[in-house]
């Protein structure tokens, strides 16, 4: 298992520069070897094949959209998401 590393605190800008410079080496090993891989179309197709959720499209009136932006802002969340959960909700509650 990997071994995490930790960013030691600094008494100053120049320790931490000094730090920085010292362990460039091993901080650009790490970055390089995290670089995001692209997906090819099949990959990508087999990914949202394997997905358990769809999208679907469905109308609703503009109020309703306009309440549930409200609520979600006040939760902090992006209202599809809210209304996601909403709907979870009210469908297992009417099982």
């Amino acid at each position: 298992m990997k071994q995490k590393r930790v960013i030691p605190a600094f008494k100053s800008e120049s320790e931490e520069a000094d730090w920085w410079y010292k362990n460039r080496a091993r901080i650009d090993k790490a970055l390089v070897s995290k670089k995001p891989k692209r997906l090819d179309a099949g990959t990508l197709k087999a990914r949202l094949a394997a997905s358990k959720s769809r999208v679907v499209s469905i109308r609703l009136a503009e109020t309703d959209i306009e309440l549930a932006r409200q609520q979600a802002t006040q939760k902090g969340l992006a209202y599809q998401t809210y209304i996601k959960s909403v709907l979870h909700q009210a469908l297992r509650q009417a099982k």
